[in-house]
């Protein structure tokens, strides 16, 4: 992180927060900070830095769908802004929002993340400003396998090649769609295209939907994916996992049957998560020269077994 970049994101929260921004006391706490986004917080206010290869123009149409009035409710719509950058990023401003609150987890919003997706992708896509390009699922998994040889490319330590060779094995399993060497042809949902609970923030009584980064048109199954591919690993309770399923299906999501078997929709992108966050996992556990961790260790085995069976027909 950048404490320059930090000091420039405070400074223009604190402009666009405050009528006498000489005046505001504010602290600035940082909310993230990753090579996709760093994100400042300045009282009621957030400005995030995108990525230096951000496209501008599908960051304009994500930022003009968000703030549609058809996405009321379910996106967290942006402040209105110029366009402003530093350092090459592009600047984007956004009201506060609670997020989940990690350390209770008994308490994570299946149901209201259910809904939200239900409703994000039954929004017809030719009502909303365009064009909306491809979300990002199938690419983010194939970066993460990209990144993983090259976490190899620069180590000798050979220990924790054996997991990266599983990962590997269960990658070339998935239909060229899945690997994103294809196009997807068999649905087009408006979709978030990187589901999880970060993702939600409660702001004036509801919970919304953030981060527009991989939002677009694609297959809607991809972003239950996560979850369930949490639930098949064993890292998400099964009523956890009914509780959002339940909560989608209720709210008339069209990724899955209403009353059948989900697996068949659910497969293929629940098996490309896997294996994205096992690829993922062992990148970073080489980069850091140590073992994989239990969590690590099951998506690793949940890989394994994804490489025994059948590979895709692409």
């Amino acid at each position: 992180m950048s404490a320059e970049l930090v000091r420039a994101l405070g400074t223009a929260a604190r402009v666009r927060a405050h009528a006498a921004p000489q005046d505001c006391a504010c602290s600035t706490p940082v909310l993230a900070d990753r090579s996709d986004g760093t994100v400042v917080r300045h009282g009621e206010l957030v400005v995030k830095a995108h990525a230096s290869d951000t496209e501008r123009a599908r960051l304009d149409v994500q930022l003009a769908v968000a703030a549609h009035p058809a996405l009321n409710g379910i996106l967290l719509a942006p402040l209105p802004s110029l366009r402003t950058e530093f350092d090459g990023r592009p600047l984007t401003y956004w009201p506060h929002g609670t997020p989940v609150d990690p350390e209770h987890p008994e308490r994570a919003p299946w149901e209201a993340a259910g809904d939200l997706l239900a409703r994000l992708h039954g929004t017809p896509v030719d009502v909303l400003p365009g064009p909306l390009s491809p979300m990002r699922g199938p690419l983010k998994a194939a970066r993460a396998v990209s990144r993983i040889r090259a976490a190899l490319s620069r180590t000798r330590d050979a220990a924790l090649h054996p997991a990266a060779a599983v990962v590997e094995r269960a990658w070339a399993t998935l239909p060229a769609w899945a690997r994103a060497e294809a196009p997807l042809t068999h649905a087009a949902a408006l979709c978030h295209g990187d589901l999880h609970l970060g993702q939600l923030v409660r702001h004036e009584g509801r919970w919304l939907l953030i981060d527009i980064d991989d939002l677009g048109t694609g297959d809607p199954a991809w972003d239950l994916a996560r979850p369930a591919a949490w639930y098949a690993a064993g890292l998400l309770l099964p009523d956890e996992w009914a509780r959002f399923l339940g909560a989608y299906r209720a709210a008339g999501g069209p990724a899955v049957p209403a009353d059948e078997d989900p697996w068949p929709a659910l497969d293929v992108p629940a098996k490309a998560l896997t294996v994205q966050t096992a690829a993922l996992a062992v990148a970073k556990a080489v980069r850091e020269n140590r073992a994989l961790d239990e969590v690590e260790e099951t998506v690793v085995r949940a890989c394994d077994r994804i490489a025994a069976l059948p590979a895709e027909l692409t």
